[in-house]
């Protein structure tokens, strides 16, 4: 299992896709599902730093990940507020966009995205967020 740790700030989102990046080529990953693992961490990301840790700045990103046989686990960890995914209304996928009220779709993408998606908090109070891309 290989570890970073990142200022929360769009800014670091580059370092973070390349980690990841070098790490689902290394899996055995194919590009669309490095593509679509790419756009999950993206949402991951912005969701960390606008809704835990309540803008740029205001802490630090913990990433890891760990080679699975047939994929790849991707986990986050930040001390910020924290996220009950059942919270989350389910999201209006169906009408006009033009007339959706914005925002609200980042999990359902996640969801969309990655194979397996997993909320919870450590003995410490942190947030985890861990994802599953399996090989196609």
């Amino acid at each position: 299992m290989k570890t970073i740790v990142v200022r929360g700030r769009f800014a670091s989102l580059e370092a973070i896709r390349e980690f990841y990046q070098q790490a689902a080529i290394e899996a055995g990953l194919n590009k669309d599902a490095i593509f679509e693992m790419e756009m999950a961490i993206d949402e991951a990301v912005a969701n960390i730093i606008d809704h835990a840790l309540g803008g740029e700045d205001r802490g630090d990103i913990e990433c890891r990940y760990e080679k699975l046989t047939n994929g790849l686990k991707v986990i986050f960890h930040d001390h910020g507020i924290p996220f009950d995914p059942k919270a989350v209304e389910t999201p209006d996928i169906v009408s006009n966009p033009l007339q959706r009220k914005e925002g609200g779709l980042g999990l359902y993408f996640m969801r969309q995205m990655m194979d397996e998606v997993c909320f919870s908090t450590d003995s410490n109070g942190g947030n985890l967020l861990t994802m599953v891309k399996n090989k196609e």
